[in-house]
């Protein structure tokens, strides 16, 4: 059993123990200028939704050949070149659809990434557990499709939530070997009480799902990196998109001063994305609040 404290890493301009708080950190310069890419970026995904509304068939990326690709991609998988084609399945979140990953994909295809595809759940899924186990459907279809045993998961807000929820409660972690989690609520968001649909209900603090996912978890195989910010508007408090648990093998990166709908296009977190899932991403000592701090 691993400590119950995973490790963490800091990203950001700001150090761990910059003292944050009160009406001048919310007007500071960092936090104004996260706001306001936020809404930018929302803007600008509001106009791309209606082009995310149907799932993308998953297709192996001619333009990835050995022998033809930059030097920057034979870096990120100098360790492992054929981490390259393990398959890549970006997943929503809540009331969205793939369109909040058209930057990522495009990215992780650029550096390297040959079979990047995302996955659309139904709008109106009511239950957390009913919608994993049609990830888990879709997960076993790309590996039939593809060939690969275990693929790669990346999934925003919601989206996490369901990943981690497959791997740790129905077996997924026999298919999904890394998953990486993006402002997902690991712990709940206080704003799920205030929508109270069957599906929201469960995203509330202390609900029956979280109480499932606090339970032991031993032997589960997924390697997991929480991607959080302390500048979410959704995931309240911002430190429930941290994964705590002690029988998993968790890392939790903070990322300072980003947007919910920002985190997918962020540059830091798409660095952090491709190399976790390029394999550069091993855990940092597994000591209480362990942190290294990265401008």
């Amino acid at each position: 059993m691993r400590p119950a404290s995973p490790s963490e890493l800091h990203i950001g301009a700001l150090s761990p123990d910059t003292p944050r708080g009160g009406l001048r950190s919310l007007c500071s310069p960092a936090v104004l200028a996260g706001g306001l890419t936020e809404l930018a970026w929302l803007g600008a995904h509001v106009l791309m939704y209606p082009l995310g509304t149907r799932t993308e068939a998953l297709r192996l990326d001619p333009r990835i050949r050995p022998g033809a690709v930059s030097l920057g991609t034979r870096a990120l998988f100098a360790a492992d070149p054929l981490a390259a084609r393990t398959p890549v399945l970006l997943v929503h979140g809540l009331i969205d659809n793939r369109s909040v990953f058209t930057v990522m994909q495009r990215n992780l295809r650029r550096r390297g990434f040959a079979q990047v595809c995302s996955w659309n759940y139904s709008p109106l899924s009511t239950d957390v557990g009913r919608a994993a186990r049609d990830l888990g459907k879709h997960i076993e279809g790309i590996c039939e499709q593809t060939g690969y045993d275990r693929i790669h998961v990346v999934g925003h807000s919601l989206g996490g939530l369901l990943a981690r929820y497959h791997v740790q409660r129905q077996g997924g972690d026999r298919r999904v070997q890394t998953l990486v989690t993006l402002g997902t609520p690991h712990q709940g968001s206080r704003w799920a009480h205030v929508v109270p649909t069957p599906l929201i209900r469960q995203l509330r603090p202390g609900s029956g799902v979280f109480q499932e996912l606090a339970e032991p978890a031993p032997g589960c195989r997924t390697r997991i990196t929480a991607v959080y910010s302390d500048l979410d508007q959704v995931v309240l408090p911002t430190s429930s998109g941290r994964c705590d648990h002690p029988d998993l093998d968790a890392r939790n990166v903070l990322v300072r001063g980003v947007g919910h709908t920002t985190l997918p296009v962020h540059r830091a977190v798409l660095d952090e994305v491709a190399a976790t899932l390029a394999g550069h991403r091993a855990p940092v000592p597994a000591t209480p609040r362990a942190t290294i701090a990265v401008a």
